[in-house]
């Protein structure tokens, strides 16, 4: 068989964002010169079922999917589904985050023939080789697939790629203009990858599954080279680091710092918090604006002891939260802080705590921005997972239920149902995120200017005060009639 391939990159929002597929271009990058493909991105196109069906008609013969559960999965799921019915012949090949985590769910379906398991450029490639060559592809590290007893085998992850050594993304294949978008960065924003992994393990978190552990990153210098093509070739002028953990290696951040300085970027990464305490004030400064103007990080809990249960890392405290919210404000760098409530053995005091802490965050850095997530588990044991497992959670076991509208709300972690969450805490839950986003309105919603922030503001002061967070009907109403957004969860 020789693989002609149609890289598909299902709907991944549903806001309308054309974000750049990094996935599939990563795959494509490997694919340059070796084998046939195409791409087809259902953040641009309102039809993609019809343009795989029309590549399948011109000779295609594979169709590998990027998925992430939420938006994609629910496009993936039924899409894949009727293409096999349609075209029988033609292999379907999942990979990315959630096949990655539940590849027996995947290929309990004849929807999926086969699972790329973890970082899955070089084993994508090797896999259409050996198909191509009628090699055995059985022993492949790094998929799943069905033996021809129905049985669910995953073989063991492959080494992970090292990102300085794997070939730069085919832009020149697609339109890159339309994927540079206004954000809160800037009026032309672009996104990068340059690093897989986090050195990290905590024990919520589904890349441990992937990497355990190990962080491996383009230069700095790479990187840098590729900021200065993006301003010379399609004029942008802020730049959003997708990467798990891009702060990782202080000398890495303080080099690109000093590289990209000319270029007058504004960026944005993910990071963690007792890391960047212990940057130099020299970094600090390198990164000012322009350059960083916002960075997310994991603050998860109010508590110590919760931190711990989390394997968070020794070296993380609610203390540390403070401090890293004072630093910022120093510099003018604006800090998202992400937290994960609700979370097993004990919801209630647990909410408790962080939304009191969160008050103490906003005295000490008024324009953080704070994004709550109710927890959701991982298929990885630990404290966390095995209390859940307790209460009597378990996951999905086929796609059917992954893509049911329970499922697909609780993969948003927005709106997030468990045994040990009750719904009045639940709602207590977002009824003070409600009274917190108005009476502090994001800083990254630019449509936000002028009376309508001072209207939510003054809608919001009285209960924020008295903490009369209970049925805030007004705010709701104003929400409808303003529709002004939560602070963004990944990027801008």
């Amino acid at each position: 068989m020789k693989p002609r391939i149609v890289l598909y990159n299902p709907k991944s929002n549903l806001t309308g964002k054309r974000i750049l597929p990094m996935s599939v271009l990563a795959l494509a990058a490997v694919l340059e010169g070796r084998y046939e493909y195409s791409f087809v991105d259902g953040n641009v196109s309102q039809e993609p079922l019809k343009l795989i069906r029309d590549q399948i008609r011109q000779g295609a013969n594979v169709v590998a999917v990027t998925v992430m559960p939420g938006p994609q999965l629910s496009q993936a799921f039924p899409h894949c589904r009727m293409l096999k019915d349609e075209f029988p012949e033609v292999m379907v090949v999942w990979g990315g985050y959630f096949p990655t985590l539940h590849a027996s769910a995947c290929l309990k379906s004849p929807a999926v023939d086969y699972v790329v398991q973890g970082h899955g450029e070089l084993v994508f490639l090797e896999l259409l080789d050996r198909l191509e060559r009628d090699g055995d592809w059985r022993t492949l590290p790094g998929i799943a697939y069905r033996d021809s007893g129905g049985t669910v085998i995953e073989n063991p992850l492959a080494s992970i790629p090292h990102p300085e050594d794997l070939p730069a993304y085919p832009y020149h294949r697609i339109d890159m203009t339309q994927y540079v978008r206004s954000t809160f960065l800037g009026s032309r924003t672009l996104p990068h990858h340059s690093s897989y992994g986090c050195p990290f393990l905590c024990n919520f978190c589904a890349v441990v599954n992937m990497v355990n552990g190990r962080w491996l990153a383009q230069s700095a210098a790479r990187v840098a080279k590729l900021a200065e093509m993006y301003v010379e070739r399609w004029q942008v002028n802020a730049l959003e680091f997708h990467d798990n953990n891009f702060f990782t290696q202080e000398a890495r951040i303080a080099e690109f710092a000093e590289r990209i300085s000319p270029l007058g970027l504004n960026w944005w990464g993910e990071a963690r918090i007792d890391t960047l305490l212990k940057f130099s004030e020299n970094t600090w400064r390198s990164m000012q604006a322009p350059g960083l103007k916002a960075v997310y990080m994991g603050a998860e809990a109010a508590s110590a002891r919760t931190l711990q249960c989390i394997d968070k890392g020794g070296s993380l405290t609610p203390q540390k939260t403070l401090e890293i919210a004072a630093k910022l404000r120093q510099y003018g760098i604006l800090p998202e802080f992400s937290f994960m409530v609700g979370s097993p053995p004990d919801p209630e005091a647990d909410a408790s705590a962080t939304l009191e802490f969160i008050r103490r965050i906003k005295k000490v850095n008024p324009v953080s921005e704070i994004i709550i997530y109710f927890y959701t588990p991982v298929p990885r044991p630990g404290r966390m997972y095995d209390a859940a497992v307790a209460d009597g959670f378990s996951f999905p076991d086929t796609l059917e239920e992954w893509v049911s509208p329970n499922w697909m709300e609780f993969v948003s972690r927005r709106h997030a149902r468990g045994p040990w969450l009750e719904d009045d805490l639940r709602s207590r839950i977002r009824n003070f995120e409600r009274v917190l986003n108005a009476y502090y309105p994001t800083s990254t919603d630019q449509r936000l200017t002028g009376f309508r922030r001072g209207l939510l503001r003054a809608a919001g002061a009285w209960r924020y005060h008295t903490r009369a967070y209970g049925f805030p009907l007004e705010l709701r109403i104003l929400q409808r009639l303003m529709h002004y957004q939560r602070p963004e969860t990944t990027g801008f």
